[in-house]
């Protein structure tokens, strides 16, 4: 071998300025003898080349450069990390210390370290971990682990390899014995020879589901005041049984240097408790009250205070929520409450909860209460009629001061405030249901009183009085008595009678006197028919006249009353619209019918005297039984003067018809005489006849009470008509001609035709007569069929209209 371009040195002058670079006093080898007082190291073979390598030293931060030639035996027998004995000098030409005289020894009889003779206890704090590299490679993560030494806590890191049973994998919190090694080269401490002591065991964290989202959601923590994140793969069981305000339990594991939940499970409910509950109910005054009605978002999560007096005998202040409160009523400051302490058993924070208003609160701030009873409920809200005001009072379920449900007819006890957000209006607030008989809307005298009926209410036969009706008289009824020989009256509802005898006019009746408190007038209660001894008769004019039953306009031309056909004396066949009658009133359930129904002679009843002069006009309100909708029953026409002007208006009823059975609807042109009434020379619109244009279609089919003409109002569908508008009584066939007056129902918006009379019949050859014959025979108990489309010809008509040659 050549000779080295370097030379040795001796090793004072050899590390010249370097000395502060060692770690400590060198350690002589006992293996190779010092030469001329040069100490030996120890290291490891770190690297090696075609004919050169570097050791890294064992007691001390150095790496030296060493030539084959310095190497005492074979060269080939020396491979990586093998252990050497060395003397260090100085490279002649670069100045540098180099390693001479090295010999190997025995692998593990060298450490770079110091381990201590006793092993410490210490737990894990962050996990070792290995990781790839980005040529895919693996590296190594330190993990730490915490001891306490004379009081003092020391952390130490160590690496995967340092624990002593490969497949033992530390966790977080694992209780570990170890060595503690300190490095010769720079003094650094670090854990080895690590062994499991005690495994930890991670506690089981609770909470509550309180947002879920599409694919995630967040616990509200029961330990800490946090939520935590967790994703919907991490719930162990069908994510659809899982729904807000759940108890759960799950484990916390870090991801992203973020907290989340994983291994979630479903609890019974209640588990979960956030807070304690004090035993003892405290009394306070509201000092600041949760805006209801604010369009503001509340950023305080507990917006309401109250204070209450300490056993001290000093004044507390708590915060309160929305939630807190019993009910979710309108609560005003000053008002007396009851309620518990809530305490947070994560920060111990305290508020007060299962608030209660006081009932004696109402006496103290001196609140002005109104009593009513409930008129209507809706989904939510409500109306309730009040004792002391006329127009009903809105409220909403919410102000129910105790837990339960309202029903109509139930009385309560409210106050009344402008509504937030409609300050024009009232509503009902702060309700408290009242024992049956606690609400009286009249001050009933005891004395019986007796007297005449003179007008009977136009709601005889069931309407609520008031119900839908503009003029209020037309609710009231009439009763004169004598009060210290003078003549009084006092009206009276339907609703005060016997539902099972109501009065007539004329009959002699007892009463007791009541003032109604809302506006201090008088009305008659509690009505009683006195000695009737035979029914009345009454008398009117048959109005309609249907398939089982009908209505007869009373002689006042003012109402009409419900019959049945079983309660006519007589043929039914032989009545026509426009009758004069008899018959006999008497009440079942709510309602009112007409019995024991006579015809009488024509005549027989008072009419009109009928003047000469005819008038034009037109109909401004129809008859009740043509708009079911409008409370009047009597019908108006006005006259129209022929410079287009708008004349006097006169009242009809169904003897003013020509054609009783005409169908007289607003805006009809009509043309009409006057007549004076013989009982009272009222004036009325009599022999009225309408002004129309009718329409010419033909009969497009039969079926049984009703049929359909050929004539389109919408696409598809033909215009229907009843038998009993067909005149004279004559039967239309399939295809007959006919005019019409079409109108259009008050109450379903749909037309129908009226008034249809035959022009002309069409004879249909004797195989379709037959057809159609077999076909009406089948309609009750054969197949039925249904129009979907009609039939069209070739050129998208009805059928042809070139003239087949044969």
């Amino acid at each position: 071998m050549a000779s080295p371009l370097w030379k040795k040195q001796p090793l004072s002058n050899a590390y010249g300025s370097r000395n502060h670079s060692m770690s400590g006093p060198l350690q002589r080898s006992t293996s190779y003898p010092s030469h001329n007082g040069v100490q030996r190291e120890t290291g490891q073979v770190e690297k090696l080349l075609s004919s050169y390598g570097f050791l890294q030293c064992c007691d001390r931060d150095g790496r030296l450069f060493f030539h084959y030639s310095e190497y005492s035996d074979n060269v080939e027998d020396l491979t990586l990390g093998d252990a050497v004995e060395f003397e260090t000098s100085v490279d002649r030409r670069t100045g540098k210390p180099v390693a001479c005289k090295i010999i190997k020894l025995k692998n593990g009889s060298i450490s770079t370290e110091i381990l201590s003779d006793d092993k410490v206890t210490g737990f894990i704090v962050s996990e070792a971990k290995m990781s790839k590299s980005r040529n895919g490679g693996l590296n190594g993560e330190s993990g730490q682990v915490t001891y306490e030494m004379n009081g003092e806590c020391f952390f130490l890191n160590y690496m995967i390899h340092d624990v002593q049973t490969k497949d033992t994998k530390l966790k977080k919190e694992d209780k570990v014995l170890f060595n503690i090694a300190t490095d010769k080269r720079d003094g650094s401490v670090r854990a080895r020879n690590m062994t499991l002591l005690e495994s930890f065991v991670a506690p089981r964290y609770q909470g509550i589901v309180c947002s879920m989202k599409e694919s995630f959601g967040f616990l509200e923590r029961a330990d800490v005041v946090k939520e935590i994140f967790f994703h919907y793969s991490e719930f162990e069981g069908d994510i659809n049984e899982l729904v807000l305000g759940d108890d759960v339990d799950y484990d916390i594991t870090v991801r992203n240097d973020k907290e989340v939940a994983i291994n979630i499970k479903k609890l019974p409910p209640g588990t979960v408790v956030f807070e304690e509950i004090s035993d003892e109910s405290y009394i306070g005054n509201i000092s600041k009250v949760i805006p209801r009605f604010s369009n503001r978002r509340q950023t305080e999560p507990f917006p309401g205070k109250l204070i209450f007096e300490t056993p001290d005998g000093g004044k507390r202040e708590l915060s309160y929520g929305e939630k807190d409160v019993f009910g979710s009523y309108t609560l005003n400051e000053d008002d007396t409450v009851e309620f518990q302490i809530a305490t947070d058993k994560r920060d111990l924070l305290q508020r007060a909860t299962s608030i209660k208003l006081m009932i004696d609160t109402f006496e103290a701030v001196k609140e002005e209460r109104e009593m009513g009873i409930v008129a209507a409920i809706k989904e939510g809200f409500g109306f309730i009629k009040c004792v002391n005001r006329e127009p009903r009072m809105f409220f909403h379920f919410s102000e129910l001061l105790e837990s339960g449900d309202l029903h109509i007819s139930d009385e309560v006890e409210f106050t009344v405030i402008p509504d937030p957000n409609s300050p024009k209006r009232q509503i009902a607030v702060r309700i408290k249901l009242l024992p049956k008989g606690s609400v009286c809307f009249e001050i009933i005298q005891p004395e019986r009183v007796q007297g005449t009926v003179e007008k009977v209410p136009a709601n005889l036969w069931g309407k609520s009085p008031g119900k839908n009706s503009k003029d209020k008289e037309l609710d009231r009824g009439l009763i004169s008595y004598q009060l210290n020989g003078k003549k009084q009256t006092v009206n009276y509802h339907a609703k005060d009678t016997d539902i099972r005898t109501p009065p007539n006019i004329g009959d002699e009746v007892e009463f007791n006197l009541a003032e109604i408190k809302k506006d201090n007038t008088q009305t008659a209660v509690n009505v009683v028919v006195m000695n009737r001894a035979e029914e009345t008769i009454k008398y009117g004019y048959l109005s309609v006249l249907k398939d089982s039953f009908g209505f007869i306009e009373t002689e006042q031309h003012d109402r009409e009353v419900f019959f049945r056909y079983s309660e006519v004396c007589g043929e039914v066949n032989e009545f026509e619209l426009g009758d004069e009658v008899s018959f006999v009133v008497v009440r079942r359930s709510n309602r009112v019918h007409a019995e024991n129904i006579k015809k009488l002679n024509k005549g027989t009843l008072p009419g009109e005297i009928v003047r000469t002069d005819v008038e034009l006009g037109q109909v401004v309100r129809p008859l009740r039984n043509i708009d079911p909708q409008q409370e009047e029953y009597e019908g108006l026409v006005q006259v129209i003067h022929e410079d287009e002007t708008e004349g006097d208006v006169y009242p009809y009823c169904i003897t003013s018809l020509t054609d009783k059975h005409e169908f007289l609807q607003a805006g009809d042109k009509i043309r009409f005489q006057i007549g004076v009434s013989k009982t009272d020379d009222r004036e009325w619109a009599c022999n009225i006849t309408a002004l129309r244009k009718f329409i010419r279609s033909k009969v497009d089919s039969l079926k049984g009470q009703y049929g359909f003409i050929d004539y389109e109002m919408e696409e598809g569908k033909k215009l229907f008509f009843h038998m009993s508008e067909v005149q004279d009584g004559i039967d239309l066939q399939v295809g007959d001609e006919v005019e019409f007056v079409m109108i259009r129902n008050q109450q379903n918006g749909r037309y129908s035709a009226v008034n249809v009379r035959r022009l002309s019949s069409r004879q249909r050859p004797e195989h379709l007569v037959h057809k159609l014959k077999t076909n009406l025979s089948l309609e009750d108990n054969g197949p039925r069929f249904i129009v979907a489309r009609q039939p069209r010809g070739p050129d998208g008509t009805k059928g042809f209209e070139m003239q087949r040659n044969l």
